[in-house]
């Protein structure tokens, strides 16, 4: 089987070109909400049942997304369930994502932290995160209490980790040394 990146990269990219650059933005979120429902096992279990036709799915994803479609997102998660590509629509979304944040300069940050965020706090770390990767960045927050403290960014391929748990490591690898 061909890998999910060859089979989800045409679908991207035809939504992508159908919508252009300026509405672009506002599809991000329903792709993305439809992406982690057609990730779901018993979905993907439920879409492979003969007996079950393309209509239940599409209906079944759009109900469980619980986002209005527009007729471009509609179209596409058609397509794909019709031929039998469901499994592939969350790399369409991510695929989708980096063409929107291409045309926009904007690049998705993994902000991994010990302890919650609040506004104020993310706000000032991301102003920080933008200047030092010389970007705007759309950041996500999770929770990791394994890091002790400090933070873990993610940004693409590039990785800045200031964790306790990522100085400890540091540490011992220089006295084991």
């Amino acid at each position: 089987m061909a890998e999910l990146a060859t089979i989800a990269r045409p679908y991207a990219e035809a939504l992508y070109k159908s919508i252009g650059t300026d509405s672009a933005q506002a599809l991000v979120d329903q792709l993305h909400a439809v992406g982690q429902v057609s990730a779901d096992a018993q979905l993907r279990q439920f879409a492979d049942n003969p007996k079950v036709t393309s209509e239940q799915v599409f209906d079944l994803v759009a109900a469980v997304a619980k986002v209005a479609l527009s007729p471009k997102v509609a179209n596409l998660l058609k397509v794909v369930i019709e031929n039998g590509r469901l499994s592939a629509l969350p790399e369409v979304d991510a695929q989708f994502r980096a063409l929107v944040n291409a045309s926009t300069g904007v690049s998705d940050a993994t902000i991994v932290s010990a302890f919650p965020l609040d506004a104020a706090q993310l706000a000032d770390t991301v102003a920080t995160l933008e200047k030092r990767f010389g970007r705007k960045l759309n950041a996500s927050v999770q929770i990791d209490e394994s890091l002790i403290g400090g933070i873990r960014v993610v940004v693409g391929d590039e990785v800045l980790d200031t964790s306790i748990q990522a100085r400890l490591e540091q540490m011992k690898v220089a006295l084991t040394h």
